[in-house]
């Protein structure tokens, strides 16, 4: 059998080529990629005391986290000031992406959140654990009262109310435990909003 060997400057000229072909491939940007995961549900809407992580790819001095201050607003380089109370993160990203438009062409911005602070639910009466709860995620009253670590055997179940603070004035929801655990009066484990009490007697 006849034997076919390929010159050595042939085959060094393949290996450069291959390597070429790899340092050619396009890299992943890293605002994408390598950013922190964020721990909020994607429609979570951000609030006061929440961290964020921003970044924007190939921008080391673009790399930041913001605490959301008490009025709702950030500050991030060249951006300037950016309303995030009420917006998921994906809603700052677009708005961040258009100021920076104005100084970089084609920002690739990425926004996290690192720390949930803003959504606090109270929980409080006769539960095994009553107190303050964060979440990174909407929760109705039934999960709620299962973070609260359930009712304790002489809370008054279908006494439960929920009370809220809505444009300065005090609202206040009825709960009845049994009739939801049966599947009934499903509309009454609403979901709930930061500063929401559940008060359990």
């Amino acid at each position: 059998m006849k034997r076919t060997f390929i010159p050595a400057a042939v085959a060094l000229s393949l290996i450069m080529l291959v390597n070429w072909a790899v340092a050619a491939e396009p890299p992943v940007p890293e605002a994408v990629s390598g950013a922190r995961p964020s721990v909020a549900d994607p429609d979570y809407r951000i609030g006061p005391e929440d961290v964020l992580e921003i970044a924007v790819w190939k921008e080391d001095g673009l790399k930041k986290e913001v605490l959301v201050r008490p009025d709702g607003g950030i500050s991030f380089p060249l951006a300037g000031e950016v309303r995030a109370e009420g917006r998921t993160a994906d809603e700052i990203k677009v708005e961040i992406v258009r100021l920076l438009a104005r100084y970089i062409p084609d920002p690739v911005v990425s926004v996290a959140v690192l720390k949930v602070a803003s959504n606090k639910i109270y929980v409080i009466g006769k539960v095994n654990k009553p107190g303050e709860f964060v979440a990174g995620r909407y929760i109705d009253v039934l999960q709620a009262l299962s973070m609260a670590g359930g009712l304790t055997p002489f809370a008054s179940e279908n006494n439960i109310r929920i009370m809220r603070k809505d444009n300065g004035k005090d609202l206040i929801f009825p709960f009845e435990y049994s009739s939801v655990e049966r599947g009934r009066k499903l509309e009454q484990n609403i979901r709930l909003k930061g500063g929401d009490v559940v008060v359990v007697p």
